[in-house]
């Protein structure tokens, strides 16, 4: 009886959480380094579709970076980066599609298997992420800048109550390819999409003060704050763009932006749907 009553509890305390978000959009970036981990993405996936019934229209956006180098490292090609951007020759790109285009479909048969109605997206199809060539110290190929996304193209898919599972690729006017940062896609998502909040599941707790100190979590940073801990080294390597992503995200009007470690089981919705959450927020 005692677990049944605080199992009530629990979802007492989600009420006005779930009041608040209802037919709300909350994007959530997945990165590819957990999507491996078939543990740990069953239980994402299960999570949002728990969104997805509580009545929020949740948005995915994936990576994949780890499958792409492997299969690249499987047929002799060696990947090439610079400022963690992936240098992109045509036959890298054709890769990274069909890497992308098989999570994809792995996602999407997943939720649809946890009962939720799903649709895979390929950004750079109908001009779904807009792009144009990357410019950068050295010559990166075929990497993009994102200049737009196509809102009402995802819109109309969460107005039929499916979940919109989107890969990060774009294309440009004239029908051009490239390959995206898959932070910077679900961050212009999100402001696209003036998202309620924007998520984004990785495998670290979330911001440290002192790298070194794993009981230096931060919970809250503003902007200006998160700013100023990576001029000073705090924030560092891969950490950096996704602090980016989530000034970038505000800036573009989504209302909270949160980092949250997937490995924590059902994180996403302790951060969503409890008083005290589990990740770093950062905020305006």
């Amino acid at each position: 009886m005692e677990e049944a009553i605080r199992k009530a509890d629990v979802l007492i305390e989600a009420l006005p959480y779930i009041k608040k978000f209802h037919k709300k959009v909350i994007v959530i970036k997945y990165g590819g380094s957990i999507l491996g981990e078939e543990k740990i993405r069953k239980g994402v996936l299960e999570d949002i579709v728990f969104l997805n019934f509580m009545g929020l229209k949740p948005v995915l956006v994936h990576g994949g970076g780890p499958n792409i180098s492997e299969r690249m490292r499987n047929s002799g090609k060696k990947s090439e980066f610079v400022d963690g951007m992936r240098v992109t020759d045509e036959e890298t790109l054709a890769v990274v599609e069909e890497e992308l285009q098989s999570l994809n479909d792995t996602i999407v048969d997943e939720i649809s298997e946890l009962g939720a109605k799903c649709i895979g997206l390929n950004g750079k199809k109908g001009q779904l992420i807009q792009a144009e060539k990357k410019k950068a110290k050295i010559d990166l190929g075929l990497v993009g800048n994102i200049v737009g996304v196509n809102a009402e193209m995802i819109l109309k898919e969460l107005e039929k109550d499916k979940i919109a599972v989107i890969l990060p690729m774009a294309s440009d006017k004239e029908k051009k390819a490239y390959n995206v940062n898959a932070d910077e896609a679900a961050s212009s998502a999100a402001g696209s999409l003036e998202a309620e909040k924007f998520v984004l599941l990785t495998n670290v707790k979330g911001i440290l003060r002192n790298p070194e100190d794993p009981h230096s979590f931060i919970s809250t940073l503003t902007t200006q704050e998160a700013k100023g801990l990576i001029e000073d080294n705090v924030i560092q390597q891969g950490m950096i763009p996704k602090v980016k992503a989530c000034i970038d995200a505000l800036k573009k009007g989504v209302k909270k932006t949160h980092i949250v470690d997937a490995r924590i089981p059902h994180g996403l919705l302790l951060e969503i749907f409890t008083d005290q959450g589990i990740g770093t927020e950062i905020i305006q």
